[in-house]
């Protein structure tokens, strides 16, 4: 059954020219003319690469920390056992620490948190929770600074705005880069913040056009495409 649209979006797509790209600074100016839901959405920015992957050589995963935070909660975990690591990990405010009993916890389903971290030590009993972690985009790694001994900055990090992005299997990739409420230039300078990763995140084996596409969103509404301009955003 098709899910039938709702007055709000059909109004949004009303709104907008689906053949126009606009200049970062336009695109978000155009975004919070739209008709907005009844709770504060999420706004992100979603890219098309020019990428393959299926390719070790050719994925493209990282971390950003956005200037101005993502404008949500952010439920950190932190696997470790007691000492140093897992000291400053309850200091810097991590809604779960520990090590047996918080596999023990995941292990039985439980997954009611948004990132979790773990040292490099924890880490050979954590990759067990790969199956339930993994899918869940939520399973610790290197490259997403989510594996460290510094669990105290990596857990105050992430609440203060960093954010984790992966290309998928089709060469999309999305974060968030705010909430419609904040003021254009706080959602202009995250989505800068965001595209500049994304950049400088290419793979040396991509050929070709990197970014084919940029989208910003809000999570009720239609996407707004912005101009590139030299393989990237064009600003403004």
């Amino acid at each position: 059954m098709q899910r039938k649209s709702s007055k709000r979006y059909l109004k949004a797509i009303g709104m907008l020219d689906p053949l126009a790209k606009y200049p970062l600074n336009k695109a978000v100016e155009v975004l919070q003319t739209l008709p907005r839901a009844k709770f504060d959405e999420t706004v992100e920015v979603s890219f098309n690469l020019g990428v393959d992957p299926r390719q070790s050589d050719q994925m493209v995963r990282g971390t950003v920390s956005l200037p101005h935070g993502s404008g949500r909660k952010v439920r950190v975990i932190v696997f470790t056992k007691p000492g140093p690591s897992f000291d400053a990990a309850v200091e810097a405010g991590a809604e779960g620490v520990g090590f047996e009993d918080l596999i023990a916890k995941c292990t039985g389903g439980w997954v009611d948190f948004d990132v979790a971290i773990a040292t490099p030590e924890a880490m050979a009993e954590v990759r067990k929770l790969g199956k339930i972690l993994g899918p869940r985009g939520l399973m610790p790694n290197p490259k997403t600074g989510t594996v460290t001994d510094d669990t105290g900055t990596a857990v105050k990090e992430f609440k203060a705005g960093r954010v984790e992005y992966k290309v998928d299997k089709t060469s999309n990739l999305s974060l968030p880069v705010g909430k419609v409420s904040f003021a254009a230039e706080q959602l202009i300078e995250n989505a800068k913040a965001a595209i500049n990763a994304i950049e400088k995140a290419r793979p040396a084996a991509s050929k070709g056009a990197y970014i084919r596409s940029i989208t910003l969103s809000a999570t009720m509404g239609p996407g707004v495409h912005v101009a590139l301009k030299g393989g990237t955003a064009a600003i403004e």
